[in-house]
């Protein structure tokens, strides 16, 4: 790596993390304009899915390529790619006269995505050490609450406001004076990094990845919809050839001394393999439960876009406290605990949720709300902030780009099919009994989910106590 690269400063730190706030931002702005979107675009509750849906799985399937992109041609660069992308791809977004115009434009957004996120954290890993590297990480680790309480309040506020009678639209055309901004002074403020040692693409490994995505997203999604036509059954059975595949081509790349998308010896590793149960356990769960809370509250309760967005405050705040005081912890108990802790907090938070829709049903408010969304976001953050540190466990140092690589390529596939496959359940008991006893079965279906995590973290726990902590 380019170890004597210029610190970024407070400039390049600000820019970098606005860059970073980008792409979590838009994913709850685009959950607070669901209902707007369906009056505007007259979309079915399926294409809903498939909004919030491709965008992550695009994310997913173009972010190791974003990453090899940086190390290969430069962070700063790729990073501006990544910003000058997601800045068109929003405007394409806001102007979007069809659900199908829409939904190529979120495609866009996502890969766009995919080349910003991962430059941030490498640059900052390149160029700050010791304390300045600690506190720029903790930064980077909470400003997820941030962003999240942005976007909601925001993106609430930006829709209902309906400036110049563009409602929605200003969500996504809130993004392009912002992209404007970070690419004008990130050439002057953001230092070029790049690695010692560049790498190729794995293009077959990606091309693979996204069909296994897709002919898992579009069953799931349109499935209930369409009557599960014979189209969707073949591609849910062309899951097993595509897998089978994707393994050839990774052992033929390892085997050549490359490195696949997801190197076969490394997916081995029983801190990898766990970092995968909480991928499908917990993030498809955290993206489905946000996809149809906004639904509940939107058409369910009829709630008006601020007051949606409003409902999840206390969850963004509880979420940032939460992740700054995270690494505290991590210094003084195990990754077993702190996880055991996380999700011992969200499931307490989950069952009074559960109790507070059950009990106030269609007078439920951002009030009653607050307590058990706090509890929830509390959990989350000490989840997500245990995710990699278990993950990275067993990684060694000349593998960790690539170990990183395969976490966040799980995180976000996971959450991208989340909407659509526990949205399309959700949907299903929405039909058949309403709103509020869909969101008490969804909450209790997560209920579930996450007892069976905590279930698989307790068979894990000898060791994640026996290993110490990596440095992230």
């Amino acid at each position: 790596m380019n170890s004597s690269a210029v610190s970024p400063g407070r400039a390049g730190l600000l820019i970098l993390l606005t860059g970073q706030m980008l792409p979590l931002i838009d994913t709850s702005i685009t959950n607070v304009a669901l209902d707007p979107i369906t009056r505007s675009l007259h979309t079915t509750p399926t294409q809903l899915e498939l909004i919030v849906a491709l965008y992550g799985v695009a994310f997913a399937v173009c972010l190791a390529m974003g990453s090899k992109l940086g190390d290969n041609h430069g962070r700063r660069r790729v990073f501006m790619w990544g910003v000058a992308l997601f800045g068109l791809a929003s405007l394409l977004c806001g102007m979007a006269g069809s659900v199908h115009a829409l939904l190529a434009a979120r495609t866009l957004q996502g890969a766009g995505a995919a080349l910003i996120v991962p430059q941030i954290l490498a640059t900052l890993h390149v160029t700050l050490k010791g304390r300045e590297h600690a506190r720029a990480i903790s930064l980077y680790g909470g400003i997820g609450g941030i962003a999240f309480i942005v976007g909601q309040m925001g993106g609430g506020w930006l829709v209902s406001a309906d400036f110049g009678g563009l409602g929605w639209r200003n969500a996504f055309f809130i993004n392009v004076p912002v992209c404007l901004l970070v690419l004008a002074l990130s050439h002057h403020y953001v230092p070029e990094t790049r690695s010692e040692s560049p790498s190729g693409i794995d293009w077959p490994g990606t091309v693979y990845l996204a069909m296994i995505l897709c002919c898992l997203l579009f069953p799931m999604a349109l499935g209930r919809e369409l009557h599960w036509p014979l189209a969707l059954q073949l591609m849910l059975v062309a899951l097993i050839p595509l897998i089978w595949l994707m393994r050839q081509n990774a052992l033929a790349k390892q085997q050549q001394g490359q490195m696949p998308l997801l190197p076969p010896r490394l997916l081995k590793l029983p801190s990898i393999r766990f970092g995968l149960v909480i991928a499908l356990l917990f993030f498809s769960a955290w993206s489905g439960f946000m996809f149809c809370m906004a639904l509940t509250m939107q058409s369910g309760l009829g709630m008006a876009p601020w007051q949606s967005g409003n409902s999840f405050i206390a969850l963004g705040i509880a979420y940032f406290v939460s992740a700054l005081f995270a690494p505290k912890l991590i210094a003084r108990y195990s990754m077993g605990k702190i996880l055991l802790t996380g999700l011992s907090v969200q499931l307490a938070g989950l069952l009074l949720l559960m109790l507070t829709f059950w009990h106030f049903g269609l007078h439920t408010s951002a009030v009653t709300l607050a307590p058990a969304t706090a509890l929830i976001g509390y959990g989350q953050a000490l989840i997500v902030n245990s995710f990699y540190r278990i993950g990275m466990r067993d990684i060694k140092k000349q593998d960790a780009g690539a170990g990183s690589a395969i976490l966040s390529t799980l995180q976000q596939s996971t959450l991208g099919l989340g909407p659509a496959v526990l949205g399309s359940m959700f949907l299903a008991l929405a039909s058949g009994g309403g709103y509020i006893t869909a969101i008490v079965g969804f909450l209790g279906l997560e209920v579930l989910l996450m007892l069976l995590l905590a279930a698989v973290a307790l068979s894990f726990r000898q060791h994640l106590s026996g290993c110490p902590v990596p440095s992230l």
